[in-house]
């Protein structure tokens, strides 16, 4: 049996004439690239550079709309009505479109970011608002969600293609939601363990909880993250150890 899965990273959440940190170097090791839209981080020149990077390199590119919230990084709770997500849903995605559009390019997905992601992962009114933005902008992108969460439910009931998510560097609950970061044991920082979890992901279908308990789990696209000190090696890292655990880097296009 042949194992495939897509490989995701949040990327252009930086500003201007600073730093894109690792993004380019990190572009080499993952098949989407999930771009910050301007609402919890990025700008239109930021915006522009990550997207040129992205086409350069073959990588599929995704509009990364967040919550209003560039102090917080968009990892705060805003409540927000159904009609406002889809709002500021359609406006991000707007806003990426352009810049892929004209560098000749096409959008491929849609994820939403912190905490917009979280809080749609067990609102269906909210994911609702969210899957019907990303439908009426474009019905062939696809919607990336929390896995098994009521994001991708809400993606498939209106017939958008939806990818199940899993994390590499993140705990699970026996739900399937998330460890808040607010919590001690919200990240793994031991690289083996962070690929142990993403193997068996792939493999068996099962997470463990951070209860102790194996929870089923679909896992077709993993983000990474491209915001730490060693973020770069990980991408490296955990490219290199899926290939050595038979599984392939693909495409999401090619994966649903």
């Amino acid at each position: 049996m042949g194992y495939s899965v897509d490989i995701n990273c949040d990327m252009g959440e930086s500003f201007g004439a600073y730093t894109l940190g690792r993004d380019e170097e990190i572009l080499d090791f993952i098949t989407s690239a999930n771009i910050a839209c301007g609402f919890h981080a990025g700008d239109p020149s930021t915006m522009r550079n990550t997207v040129k990077m992205a086409l350069e390199k073959g990588v599929g590119i995704g509009a990364h709309p967040g919550l209003p919230d560039l102090a917080g990084f968009g990892r705060r709770n805003i409540h927000i009505s159904p009609q406002e997500a889809y709002d500021l849903v359609v406006y991000q995605i707007g806003a990426l479109y352009g810049f892929v559009k004209a560098q000749g390019g096409n959008l491929q997905h849609v994820k939403p970011h912190g905490a917009l992601f979280n809080m749609a992962a067990k609102d269906a009114e909210l994911s609702k608002g969210i899957a019907e933005a990303v439908y009426d902008v474009d019905p062939e992108l696809i919607l990336f969600g929390l896995s098994g969460s009521e994001l991708v439910k809400a993606g498939e009931n209106i017939g958008l293609k939806s990818a199940n998510e899993v994390f590499s560097d993140r705990t699970y609950q026996e739900d399937g939601s998330l460890t808040s970061r607010r919590e001690e044991n919200a990240l793994i920082t031991d690289p083996k363990e962070a690929i142990h979890q993403v193997i068996r992901m792939v493999k068996e279908n099962k997470v463990q909880t951070v209860q102790g308990h194996d929870i089923e789990i679909k896992a077709q696209t993993i983000c990474i993250h491209g915001d730490g000190q060693t973020a770069l090696e990980f991408a490296d890292n955990i490219a290199s150890s899926l290939a050595e655990a038979g599984i392939e880097k693909a495409s999401i296009k090619n994966i649903l």
